[in-house]
């Protein structure tokens, strides 16, 4: 039985090929479990993990929550109706728990089994939702989850700038269509969180990797 009222039947028959992780931004975990089963709030997710690792299971895996709101990914909207929703909890401004990571580690491979969701299938709720939401931020070690095969992370390459190539490898991709200053802020929000400036070698490396080796099925 689900613990959180806020959820509904997946629509058109769809079932889970992502998973999408998010940080509550919340003062604690006791208030983000509080707003994620109050029903006047009309958000949740499948999973909530706390600082200490403790893994709250809010939704069945087979039902529909209110976790991602408006976004699109590999061409398909109504990302609540194809994902898995896991929230950390997490201010935003603070590294996360060694404790929390290793629960979110345990849970995933799960996940992933019972849906046959691949690995490119785990995405930051900021990369279906480029310029409304940032989680899980800067400060989410991706690259801790894809050495064990739980996301994917890009191989040392050098391309040189191109805005149509870049265009062309993120849609292949997932990423959503936007302007090409938004394109270039999330893909480094989650691939280099801590570079700035104009677009560089590294940044096209990283876009032609992951088109290569990770092409999306779109819609």
């Amino acid at each position: 039985m689900s613990r959180s009222p806020n959820f509904s039947p997946r629509r058109d028959g769809l079932r889970p090929e992502l998973v999408v992780l998010h940080y509550t931004a919340m003062e604690s975990c006791e208030a983000a479990c509080r707003a994620l089963c109050n029903p006047a709030r009309e958000v949740s997710a499948h999973y909530l993990i706390s600082e200490a690792g403790e893994v709250m299971a809010l939704v069945e895996e087979d039902m529909r929550a209110w976790h991602a709101g408006a976004g699109a990914w590999a061409g398909r909207g109504d990302v609540n109706s194809r994902s898995i929703g896991i929230e950390l909890a997490n201010t935003g401004y603070t590294p996360f728990a060694a404790r929390q990571i290793a629960a979110l580690e345990a849970l995933l491979p799960g996940i992933l089994s019972r849906w046959s969701i691949a690995p490119e299938g785990v995405i930051a709720h900021s990369d279906m939702a480029p310029g409304r939401k940032i989680d899980p931020g800067p400060r989410f070690d991706w690259q801790r989850l894809a050495r064990q095969g739980l996301s994917v992370w890009p191989g040392p390459r050098d391309e040189p700038p191109d805005w149509p190539r870049l265009r062309a490898d993120a849609a292949r991709f997932g990423y959503p269509d936007m302007p090409d200053d938004l394109l270039l802020t999330t893909l480094r929000l989650r691939f280099r969180p801590r570079h700035d400036g104009p677009l560089d070698t590294r940044d096209m490396g990283i876009m032609a990797d992951l088109a290569a080796r990770f092409p999306a099925r779109r819609a």
